[in-house]
Parts: structure tokens; C-alpha cells; sequence
């Protein structure tokens, strides 16, 4: 499922659409004010994140946080472009 994603989102970059925030992995830890959130992910999802993050200066909540903001600037783009 995540690769038709992919797949449609360079089919879409293709046809001309702006392309999409490149997600990076944050370095170091300093948020300001922030409130907890209890959320569960699936085993993988989590798995997943730990190796991306392993040897980085990168949390498992900087690595989200900066996740869910690349997809909601993606979510305005997309928005943008259908108005």
C-alpha cells in the first residue's frame, strides 16, 4: 500500500504537480512547548523508525513530529493545487 503511494506521487510530480518537502531526519531534541499525546503504532512502524533513527541525534517523538508536519504541509499542497 505505501508503495502505490509512492507510486502515484511521482506520477502526479510527473505530470507537472510542485514537489513535495523532502523529509530529513531532525537533529537534536528541542521542542518548544509541547503536550503528550498517547498514540499506538503498529510493531513495524516502530521498528522501522528505530533503524531509521539508530546513530542519529534523532528522538522517536522529534522523528514523528517532523513526519506528521511534512505530511501536513503535503496535505495544504495537495489542497492548494485543487482550488
Amino acid at each position: 500500500m505505501a508503495n502505490d503511494r509512492i507510486k502515484c506521487r511521482t506520477d502526479s510530480q510527473a505530470e507537472g504537480v510542485s514537489a513535495m518537502r523532502k523529509f530529513k531526519i531532525p537533529e537534536g531534541t528541542s521542542e518548544p512547548k509541547s503536550a503528550t499525546k498517547s498514540i499506538r503504532f503498529p510493531n513495524q512502524v516502530i521498528h522501522s523508525v528505530e533503524d531509521a533513527i539508530r546513530g542519529t541525534n534523532c528522538t522517536f517523538s522529534a522523528f514523528v513530529v517532523e513526519a506528521v508536519r511534512v505530511a501536513l504541509d503535503n496535505l495544504q499542497d495537495d489542497t492548494a493545487l485543487t482550488i
